[in-house]
């Protein structure tokens, strides 16, 4: 962080230029075009050839795990999303995967789409990478980045109420990423204990007991074992009861831990 200066402190906002709010898509490929702006401070997605990592958004379909987008001067594309109504959610990130957490960095919008993709296929970026495995019932494939849980779909989600967007932790970690391994996440409409309000993070790892975030900020979790794991985010309300909107509330992932 010493190295990246300022960048760190910056409040990068963003708008979804497409799809549109509630519009009706035709087909099943969906285009996604984004305006970065507010107080760079020198912030800007691009992936470092060499080291394969660098400052981008998430990009997440549903409830489904995000995928990473680096270059927003290039097309950024959803291939074979179903019929149906979706979401799509979108925030910038750190090479490490924290979100940056300030007004105006996070945005979603609905779209419906008509004469949908094959249910039987997943849902890809126009560059091959899983955003959706749609139909979870079909040939399994190999896990990649936690996409072997269930499908997900849009679900009537109320942008208006309290909603909490899973970051991190998602697919394979090895080596000095392995341990510690960070949980992170985007809070819409909903202010934690800690920070003066009355809503609380549940989090569970495998069955071991639940621990509570009461302040929205990464945590970062030690002494992993080798293997699969899951990890699940629950928001609260103040009687520590999820809170339902569109079943996004509630979501567990699949790790693997390398060593």
């Amino acid at each position: 962080m010493k190295e990246r200066g300022a960048q760190d402190q910056a409040k990068p906002e963003l708008r979804i230029v497409a799809p549109a709010k509630d519009a009706v898509i035709n087909g099943s490929t969906v285009q996604l075009k984004l305006n970065l702006g507010g107080e760079l401070m020198g912030y800007k997605p691009h992936k470092d050839p060499s080291t394969g990592k660098g400052n981008h958004i998430h990009v997440i379909l549903d409830n489904e795990p995000y995928e990473a987008y680096y270059e927003l001067d290039q097309p950024f594309e959803l291939r074979n999303v179903t019929a149906g109504k979706h979401t799509v959610r979108v925030f910038p990130s750190r090479p490490w995967h924290e979100s940056y957490k300030n007004d105006g960095s996070f945005q979603m919008v609905a779209f419906t789409v008509k004469g949908g993709g094959d249910v039987t296929k997943p849902t890809t970026t126009g560059s091959g990478q899983t955003m959706a495995n749609n139909n979870a019932t079909a040939t399994p494939q190999p896990a990649r980045e936690g996409k072997d849980m269930p499908s997900s779909k849009g679900g009537d989600v109320d942008p208006t109420k309290a909603l909490l967007t899973y970051s991190r932790p998602k697919g394979q970690y090895e080596g000095v990423e392995a341990d510690p391994i960070m949980i992170d996440f985007w809070l819409s409409n909903a202010r934690l204990r800690g920070d003066g309000g009355e809503y609380r993070v549940r989090y569970i790892v495998d069955d071991d007991d639940p621990r509570f975030i009461d302040k929205w900020e990464p945590i970062w979790l030690a002494g992993w074992l080798k293997g699969k794991h899951t990890v699940r985010l629950e928001l609260l309300d103040k009687d520590e009861r999820p809170v339902e909107n569109g079943g996004y509330n509630t979501t567990t992932r699949e790790i693997t831990v390398v060593k």
